[in-house]
């Protein structure tokens, strides 16, 4: 189920991230095709201006050309100079009209061609207009030059008709061409904007739904929350119960068996030449079988306290604990004649209490499973590695691997999940003596201190126990695993 969230989650994450790439492209088309049809329309509406300002300058050339006409006219008529004032002034003007009208006509070969005539005519028109005005009006010549003058003017104003019909052509055209661009721009903007408010509403909705989603997941795990602080109060009311029980448990049973021992005892010495063998046998059974249960409730009681008695971790020196267990066994190991090889050991964060368990097991194991004939071995090595080869931990954390290897009968390695776990033996209680507790201690232990144990063995050929622990517990103190739920699997 959570998975299934996970993934229904993560989809509509990617759904949501489509849909603001979907409504950021169109507003960025928009903005662009938007500009470049405002540019288009901006060249054709300068278009339509270029027609107008030609279509101003001929009619200023045309009008500038009926001065010189009527003003040489009024002056032959009247001999009056003031008549010739429009005259000066439309000669003046005229150069720069041409001028203006030259630049203009660039960009239109027709245009150039009937430019260049319109000069030549405006030209033509001033040069027999001059020699009008040098005639007088009774000079039989007045006549002939009028009549030139006449259809020189005709052809010019033709000529600048012709022109500005064909700039009017051009300037429909155009107008024609700058309100299809506007229309176009409109029609655009108006489609990427319904477009991207499609896909804000749509997005919008899907912004919703997931915050929606989400709070009901969040009102969801704050009911789980409150019924997992629910259970945890419970369990560590029960956890406490149970570890008033346990210490009652085993100090009222340590006392019976404690009576047992000494009354057996008792009865041996008092009364012991008074038995046959059957009945010192008899006896014995009852002194051993009273001790093994004795030893076997402190064992439990050492494997309860592991996980539900809190230590704060600190400082330990692996060195010191190993050669105090050592120190311990000194007679033993002599007794075997045991072949020690221990490597300097670092400094971890750990509690010793755990720490001593331990390494006093896995120690008393390998000291336990000898084989007969064969000098016995003991060796523990060390090196740092990081927990990516191993499961369960973190794989950029620095951790230790210690090594505890004997070359004692050893065992199947297909066994290896089995012997981790309480009361579980793979030999019986006669060939080796044991609770069968004291590895699932060292399981829980390593669990405590976020670690992993594992173990390669192959019978009659030693067994070697991998035990990784954090060289620090800094970012690990959060979580702490207190039942069998956090065992690591082994091999």
């Amino acid at each position: 189920m959570k998975k299934m969230n996970l993934i229904g989650s993560s989809l509509m994450n990617q759904r949501i991230s489509l849909g603001f790439i979907m409504a950021m492209v169109l507003i960025g088309s928009g903005f662009t095709i938007s500009f470049y049809s405002y540019i288009q329309y901006g060249d054709d509406t300068k278009q339509v201006r270029h027609t107008y300002e030609v279509i101003r300058v001929l009619d200023n050339i045309l009008s500038y050309a009926k001065d010189v006409e009527t003003s040489s006219r009024g002056y032959v008529i009247t001999n009056d100079k003031t008549y010739l004032e429009p005259y000066y002034t439309a000669i003046h003007q005229l150069p720069d009209e041409i001028r203006k009208l030259r630049i203009l006509t660039t960009d239109n070969r027709i245009q150039i061609r009937r430019r260049i005539l319109l000069e030549k005519l405006v030209n033509d028109k001033l040069s027999i207009t001059k020699e009008r005005i040098r005639v007088k009006a009774s000079d039989l010549k007045n006549t002939a030059i009028s009549a030139e003058s006449k259809r020189r003017m005709d052809l010019l104003r033709a000529h600048v008709a012709l022109m500005i019909e064909t700039e009017q052509t051009l300037m429909d055209v155009r107008d024609r061409q700058a309100g299809r661009s506007f229309r176009n721009t409109l029609i655009i903007i108006s489609a990427l904007s319904l477009l991207t408010f499609l896909a804000l509403l749509i997005l919008y909705r899907l912004l919703e739904k997931e915050l929606t989603h989400r709070q009901q997941t969040e009102d969801q795990l704050r009911a789980y929350d409150s019924q997992l602080r629910g259970q945890i109060r419970q369990l560590e009311a029960s956890n406490e119960e149970l570890e008033r029980f346990a210490f009652v448990a085993s100090h009222d049973l340590q006392e019976p068996l404690r009576k047992i021992q000494s009354f057996s005892n008792l009865i041996t010495d008092r009364y012991g030449n008074l038995f046959d063998s059957d009945s010192l046998l008899f006896m014995s059974k009852i002194s051993n079988s009273a001790e093994r249960m004795s030893k076997l409730i402190k064992d439990l009681l050492n494997f309860s306290r592991i996980s539900s008695h809190r230590e704060d971790f600190r400082s330990v020196q692996l060195n010191d604990i190993v050669q105090r267990i050592l120190d311990d066994q000194e007679l033993r190991i002599k007794g075997l004649d045991v072949h020690v090889e221990v490597n300097s050991l670092p400094v971890i964060e750990g509690i010793p209490s755990q720490i001593d368990h331990l390494f006093n097991n896995l120690i008393s194991n390998a000291l336990k499973f000898i084989r007969p004939g064969v000098q016995p071995l003991l060796r523990i090595d060390v090196q740092t590695v990081t927990g990516e080869n191993y499961i369960g931990l973190v794989p950029e954390r620095q951790y230790v691997e210690i090594t505890i290897e004997d070359n004692g009968i050893g065992f199947d390695e297909k066994y290896v999940d089995h012997i981790f776990k309480v009361f579980q033996r793979l030999h019986g209680k006669s060939a080796f003596a044991g609770t069968g507790i004291g590895l699932a201690i060292c399981k829980r232990v390593v669990m405590y201190h976020h670690g992993y144990i594992t173990a390669r063995s192959q019978p009659n050929k030693g067994t070697t126990f991998v035990v990784v622990l954090p060289e620090s517990q800094s970012q690990q103190q959060y979580d702490r695993p207190t039942s069998e739920t956090y065992s690591y699997p082994a091999g």
